[in-house]
């Protein structure tokens, strides 16, 4: 199966100080990759290079053989690629359902939809269908007509991740999408996230909950310093001295008690 996104020699630095250097990977349709690393390692710039927040310093990126780098993250929104925030702001005068609306791209307005023709009432039909699906996968039916800035910190989360999926993307980056997520709802973004992989959609994830990342990852990138240490399945974490160095610099027992 041929890569969905490739990162070829990504580098980065900031005031002479290299956060990425020569980052490769690819990740293939529908394959759920965990990107984890100590504090520092790059992670969160990692994500900010590739859906365009930052500018690359050298190497390339391609989403479905559609080069990204140097894009703007909204046309890289528009190439199929979606990322969630680890501090998810909501507006202040929005309901839920309205958010998730807001967020489809392909959407014309309210006014236009109703003027505009056939075709616009359907797109908006099409809109509010998907919105009141995800509503129910995501379990924010309860809370569909509250302000979506008077959620929960773990409910911004869910909703964050609904309103990437309304623009229908192949590839969604989530940036440590269970902090502030009750416990009780874990087991819910997993089965959910792996439902989404199941349709074709790729997920890589940005997380320090090792016990989510064994439960949800079929591989797991390792940043240190900011070069790839290690790629393996998150049973081998523990095995891996290359992974064990860097978050300790000698065995981590942590590490192996979590996976």
């Amino acid at each position: 199966m041929s890569p969905l996104l490739e990162v070829a020699g990504v580098a980065k630095a900031f005031a002479g100080n290299a956060v990425l250097q020569g980052v490769s990977f690819t990740i293939a349709p529908g394959e759920i990759v965990g990107v984890i690393g100590p504090n520092g390692s790059g992670k969160s710039t990692l994500l900010n290079a590739i859906s365009g927040f930052v500018a690359l310093d050298a190497g390339t990126l391609t989403l479905g053989g559609q080069p990204l780098h140097g894009l703007a993250p909204d046309k890289i929104n528009g190439h199929g690629l979606a990322r969630t925030f680890q501090l998810p702001a909501m507006p202040e005068r929005m309901t839920v359902f309205e958010v998730l609306l807001a967020a489809d791209n392909r959407r014309h307005g309210f006014w236009r939809s109703l003027l505009g023709g056939p075709a616009q009432r359907e797109q908006e039909a099409r809109t509010r269908a998907a919105a009141e699906q995800l509503l129910d996968e995501l379990l924010l039916r309860a809370v569909r007509d509250n302000a979506a800035a008077a959620l929960s910190g773990g409910q911004k989360k869910l909703l964050s991740v609904g309103c990437a999926l309304m623009g229908k993307p192949r590839l969604l980056m989530l940036d440590e999408p269970t902090a502030g997520v009750h416990p009780n709802l874990r087991n819910d973004m997993v089965r959910t996230l792996k439902a989404l992989a199941a349709r074709g959609i790729a997920l890589m994830i940005v997380e320090h909950d090792m016990h989510f990342i064994g439960e949800l990852c079929q591989r797991c990138i390792v940043l240190d310093r900011g070069r790839i240490v290690a790629e393996c399945a998150p049973a081998q974490l523990a095995e891996n001295p290359q992974v064990l160095q860097a978050y300790l610099g000698s065995e981590h027992p942590i590490l192996e008690a979590a996976l």
